[in-house]
């Protein structure tokens, strides 16, 4: 772990602070009877959108998850004015309901920041920038087995094109893919973020590389994607936040690309559609929606917003109610095995501009 002289505060800025705490509000301010409200962060990073929940909300406990242990450390340190009101678990986040059983069961309400987190961005060494040289690790928990620079160094190219194509959408993908696998094979492979960066501009033609900014944008998205099995894991977790919230509580969910936004899109519109053919005069209650939207499509940053931080320049944020008991009409979730995901851990994770 890294030493920081800096306090996790002034390391970075929430995405859509205000507006985030807003949705959540009236299912946090009208909890359960007999016990506080339950927020479960599941993205906790540094922690600004914690703090900022229970400094606006005097009797909300804050369960964070992150599978970073620094960004762990630096948000304890920052919520360690709140006492018992705040726990830190250090796990993956589709590990939520895991989570939620230790607090009792069905939460009020459920906020997932995704992304990768300022820390993780800013501090050079972790390998997700293509801005500064480092060592292609990429790992959001530094613990997991595979980095960057393994899949560079084993996968062929038919495997290195489909990681490009599908977690980064990139369109040149085989020709990133083989340029790759040539420099392997020449005894001079890539070894850092400026060497990948720089292979990348190279492999994409000119006319391509003046427009959607930084050529490699999207190959080192694809590869921390893919280091951090960060689809699979957000498949999981959605439905499993839907389940764990009670009547009445939300989700709200800021995602920062096309993938993940899909992906959260998809379920949410699934939980608020009736399942009943159309014209059927009676609606079964097993059909009817168990989700309420709560945003039309996904809201974007304003412009403010985006000059006072730029990272919120692509968030997309969605939110949703649950409007029926989750045992009469769980979320379902992806035919994918728990046990599928890498460096599972019994307690929880994180990420973005937290």
């Amino acid at each position: 772990m890294s030493q920081r002289a800096t306090p996790a505060s002034s390391l970075h800025s929430p995405v859509l602070l205000s507006r985030c705490l807003d949705l959540l509000a009236p299912a946090i301010e009208d909890s359960a009877a007999g016990r506080p409200p339950v927020l479960i962060d599941a993205t906790l990073g540094l922690g600004g959108h914690a703090e900022g929940a229970l400094e606006r909300f005097p009797t909300v406990q804050v369960l964070g998850i992150d599978r970073d242990p620094e960004a762990i450390a630096l948000a304890g340190e920052r919520l360690a004015r709140f006492g018992p009101r705040f726990r830190a678990v250090q796990a993956t986040y589709d590990r939520i309901d895991e989570v939620a059983a230790s607090a009792g069961g069905a939460v009020d309400a459920v906020l997932m920041d995704l992304g990768v987190s300022s820390l993780q961005l800013d501090e050079a060494a972790r390998g997700f920038s293509y801005a500064r040289p480092a060592q292609l690790d990429m790992r959001m928990d530094q613990s997991a087995a595979a980095t960057a620079q393994d899949i560079l160094d084993t996968a062929n190219a038919a495997e290195l094109t489909r990681i490009l194509r599908i977690y980064g959408e990139e369109r040149y993908a085989p020709r990133i893919a083989a340029a790759i696998i040539a420099r392997r094979e020449a005894g001079d492979p890539v070894t850092s973020t400026d060497a990948l960066a720089e292979l990348v501009r190279q492999a994409i033609p000119a006319p391509a590389r003046r427009t959607g900014g930084h050529p490699a944008k999207r190959t080192f998205q694809a590869l921390r994607v893919a280091v951090n099995t960060e689809l699979e894991i957000l498949e999981r977790a959605v439905p499993r936040a839907l389940n764990c919230l009670r009547v009445g509580g939300r989700l709200v969910v800021e995602s920062y690309q096309s993938l993940e936004d899909r992906i959260v899109k998809r379920v949410l519109a699934l939980g608020a559609a009736s399942r009943a053919p159309d014209g059927l005069p009676i609606v079964p209650d097993s059909d009817r929606p168990y989700l309420k939207l709560l945003t039309h499509g996904a809201e974007r940053a304003g412009a403010a917003e985006k000059a006072r931080n730029p990272r919120s320049a692509p968030v997309r944020l969605r939110a949703a109610m649950r409007t029926r008991p989750a045992d009469q009409a769980p979320a379902p979730e992806p035919a994918h095995d728990r046990t599928t995901s890498n460096q599972h851990t019994p307690c929880a994770r994180g990420r973005r501009n937290r």
